[in-house]
This record gives structure tokens, C-alpha cells and sequence, in this order.
């Protein structure tokens, strides 16, 4: 099941207060940046993020869920209708996020 665009936009609307959000469709589903960094995505109208230190910090009963069969475990992000929390905890994950590989050409 692919998520849906309005669910994206419900996500990208709470995380408005960050300079910096974006997002890229990828097989129906959405890759969520901050700041150039991949944080997490949207999977079937979840919005799961990496699993780094911090976000188990901030959300330590939250249920590791693959994105897709075979996947990486991710967490699962419930408090999604709070807006403070959302864009702290993204700016708690950043430093820990790699770096976006060189594409090559």
C-alpha cells in the first residue's frame, strides 16, 4: 500500500517550523530530509525514523517496524499530532544522521 499524498503533507505541515524539511517520493512511499540528512520516511501512511540514539531516547516504547519486507527496522513515531515534539526530536537525531552519499554520475 503506498502512503498518500495527504498524509505527507499533514507530516511536512507539522514539521513547518524547521527550516530545512524536505522530502523525496521514492516507490510510492516518501524520504523525509532534514537539513540534506535522510531522518526517516513515510511507509504506508507511518512515519517511521532511524533508529539513532537520541530517538530511542526521546520515544523509548516506540515499536521498531520495517518500512518494507527486508528492510531495516526503524521507529515508529505515535506523538506525530505533536508538533513540538516532532521538530524536537528531529533536531535531538541530526548530528547523529550520516552524511548523504555522493551520488555518482
Amino acid at each position: 500500500m503506498a502512503s498518500s499524498k495527504a498524509y505527507l503533507e499533514f507530516i511536512l505541515e507539522q514539521l513547518s517550523e524547521l527550516e530545512g524539511i524536505s522530502y523525496r517520493p521514492m516507490m510510492g512511499e516518501f524520504l523525509i530530509y532534514y537539513n540534506g540528512k535522510i531522518v526517516g520516511g513515510i511507509y504506508d501512511d507511518r512515519f517511521l525514523v532511524k533508529p539513532v540514539k537520541a530517538a530511542r531516547e526521546m520515544m523509548p516504547d516506540a515499536e521498531p517496524e520495517a518500512p518494507y519486507e527486508d528492510a531495516k527496522e526503524m521507529l515508529l513515531v505515535n506523538r506525530i499530532e505533536d508538533r513540538d515534539f516532532l521538530c524536537e526530536l528531529l533536531e535531538a537525531m541530526y548530528d547523529e544522521l550520516p552524511l548523504p552519499k555522493k551520488r555518482k554520475k
